[in-house]
């Protein structure tokens, strides 16, 4: 059973950083890609960032560009978001999410959550203004 955790998330003031992080555990088998999603209370879900680590590749939402910075290891599937001047509006509970759906990614990792098929519990960020 593949468990996704996520921690780093909390309470900061507008224009602070917060650093993410998302720790693989269980099954051992590669990803083709890891990203982050956030959901904002009454808000659909949307796509924040993705890297594709058959090359590296990321990604980013328009939103988040600039801003955030998705790094991590393919070796043991550890995802980290630095989140940088965040805004009120990035308020939300952060996802990270595994994609092992052949076949495997082309260029950019996908933005599609429905691709991705582990997912964590979820970390929540609350930005003040």
């Amino acid at each position: 059973q593949v468990q996704l955790v996520e921690s780093g998330g909390g309470l900061v003031q507008a224009g602070g950083s917060l650093r993410l992080s998302c720790a693989t555990s269980g099954r051992s088998f590669s990803f083709y890609a890891m990203a982050w999603f956030r959901q904002a209370p009454g808000q659909e879900r949307e796509f924040v960032s993705a890297i594709n680590w058959g090359n590296r590749n990321t990604d980013y939402a328009d939103s988040v560009k600039g801003r955030f910075t998705i790094s991590g290891n393919s070796v043991d599937n550890t995802l980290y978001l630095r989140m940088d001047s965040l805004k009120p509006e990035d308020t939300a509970i952060y996802y990270c999410a595994a994609d092992i759906s052949y076949p495997p990614p082309v260029g950019l990792p996908r933005r599609d959550g429905a691709r991705y098929s582990y997912w964590g519990q979820g970390t929540q960020v609350t930005v003040s203004s």
